[in-house]
This record gives structure tokens, sequence and C-alpha cells, in this order.
């Protein structure tokens, strides 16, 4: 019964399906250059962006291109495609270790990645296993860069934005200042200058209409007729060409009385254009400090020198 027994588990084990396993670990290297001096502009901690990757890569397209790539499941008729990605997923584990804690906070960091593939031969357990590694470090790669430049693009789009409204503000308030005769910087000092002025000289023509009045009442009535008249005619010319002048320096000083009394309200005007101009200047001083942050996160990933993926253990071919 004993001989009989070992002899069926025999053939029994050489009838069982052969199972090769290989691993590879890959380390996550933090940025060269410290935080404090380059800060990065990824958001997140390593272990929810690689949670993120480790979907994508067992996302049904991914698992397919993979079983096409290396015509995995082959020596097995007959099984449909998802018959295929579910044995596959079954056949890959993806594990983590936690970086060591600094302090009392657990800010989420990883250390290392294991990729473990188990397969009928051995060839497709060392072949996937590093195919999951490569895909793992290239899409890591994608995902920082892609946030990086999107994050940069979104802080150039805004300080254009904001140079746009402030250069709008400044036609703005060019024409209002054109509307209002205050191209010129102290306007209103000489406005008030020439409206004293103004007063002056119709004090002066007052002056003069009341001389040339008195002249009139002044002409001797016992001369000649003659003279009464030519002498009448003069002061009367006169006193056309006085008030007339007058008449044009009273218009003069009325419009310009009119100006300055609306002064206040150009003032209240011109304070809120002040305000709206140091609200955006304000507003793009923090944008271009965001945006140099950005620049300066985007140089990093681009030149690799932010967290990095490396293979610290090759996928090996398995020995039995």
């Amino acid at each position: 019964i004993v001989l009989v027994g070992c002899i069926a588990s025999f053939f029994w084990a050489l009838n069982q399906p052969h199972t090769y396993r290989s691993a590879e670990v890959i380390q996550i290297e933090q940025p060269k250059i410290a935080r404090d001096l380059a800060p990065t502009t990824v958001e997140g901690s390593s272990a929810r962006r690689l949670q993120l990757i480790e979907q994508q890569l067992m996302a049904r397209d991914n698992l397919l291109a993979i079983i096409d790539k290396f015509d995995l499941f082959g020596d097995i008729p007959g099984l449909l495609p998802a018959e295929k990605v579910d044995m596959l997923r079954r056949s890959v584990t993806i594990t983590g270790v936690a970086a060591v804690r600094e302090g009392f906070a657990d800010d989420g960091a990883i250390s290392v990645l294991t990729f473990t593939a188990q397969l009928s031969t051995a060839e497709h357990a060392q072949a996937v296993a590093h195919e999951f590694a490569d895909r793992t470090r290239a899409l890591s790669a994608l995902q920082r860069r892609e946030q990086t430049a999107e994050t940069l693009e979104f802080f150039i789009r805004q300080e254009e934005i904001l140079k746009g409204d402030m250069i709008a503000l400044e036609d703005e308030i060019t024409a209002f200042r054109t509307e209002n005769d205050l191209s010129v910087e102290g306007s209103l000092d000489l406005r008030q200058s020439e409206l004293a002025s103004l007063n002056d000289s119709i004090l002066e023509l007052d002056r003069d209409i009341i001389a040339a009045e008195l002249s009139r009442d002044r002409i001797d009535r016992a001369s000649r007729a003659a003279t009464i008249q030519r002498e009448e005619a003069e002061i009367e010319g006169r006193l056309e060409t006085l008030n007339t002048q007058r008449r044009l320096l009273s218009e003069r000083r009325d419009t310009l009385k009119a100006s300055i009394e609306t002064t206040p309200e150009i003032d209240a005007q011109l304070a809120r254009f002040e305000r709206r101009m140091v609200q955006l200047q304000g507003q793009l001083d923090v944008i271009s400090t965001r945006r140099n942050e950005a620049q300066v996160g985007f140089t990093l990933e681009s030149a690799a020198r932010g967290e990095r993926l490396t293979t610290i253990e090759s996928a090996p071919l398995p020995d039995y």
C-alpha cells in the first residue's frame, strides 16, 4: 500500500502545474535638494500617489497589454480575456514598506516597493515582475511632471490675467484723467491759480468800467453838441469793450468753479482706482511668488532632481 501510494503521489505531483516566483524591489529616494531650499509642487504623500499608480497598473487595459506583450497563459487554451485578466491580477502582488517616522507625525511616505509575480514559467515570472516595476517608475515620473507642469501653467495663466486687468485699469484711469483734465499732475493747483488771476482781472475791469461811467457823467454838457457826442461815443465804445472782456472772463471763471466744485467726486473716484490697483498689485505679487515656486518644482522634476524610484533588486530568474 505504501509503495502504490508513493508511485501514485509521484505521478500526481508531475501532473501539477509548476509555479515560479520572481520579485523586483525598488526604492523611493527623497529629493536631492532640501524642500526648504527648493520646494516641490507635487502634493500628497507617496503612499497615496503609489496607490493611484497601482490602480492604473491593475486596470483591465493595462493588464491586457502585458498579457499580449508576453503571451501569458498561452499554454491554457480556451481562456477568455476576462479570465486571463483575473488570473494575472491574482498572480501579481505589490507591497510597500512605510518609511520610518520623523517625530510623531505620519507623512505617509513609502521607502520600498516590492513587485512579486507567480506564473507557470520562470521567464514569465521574471519578465512580468520587471514590467510592473518599469511601468511604476514611468507612471510616477510622468505623474509628477504632469502635476508640476499643470501647476506652473495655472500660475502663468493667472499672472497673465492679473497683468491684463492692471493694464485695463491703467487705461481706465488714463481715460478718466483725460476726461476730467487731470492728465497733468497738479492741474487742480493750476486751475485754482488761474481762478485767482481771473478774479483779479475781473476786479480790475470793474474798476475800469466804473471809471468809464464816471467819465461819462463828467462830460461837460455846455460844450458843443458834436464834442459831447464824440466823447460819449468814445466812452460807450470803451465800456462795451470792457463789458465784453468781463463777460468772457466771468464765463471762464464759472467753468473753473464748476470743475473745482466737482473735485471731491473726482478724488473719490481716483481713490477707488488706487485701491483697485493696490489690490491687483498685491494679488500679482502673490501669484508671481507662487509661479516662481512652481517653476522651481517643474525644473526639479524635469531634471529628475525630485523624488525618484530606483531598482535595488532586479527581478531574478527563478531557479526552481
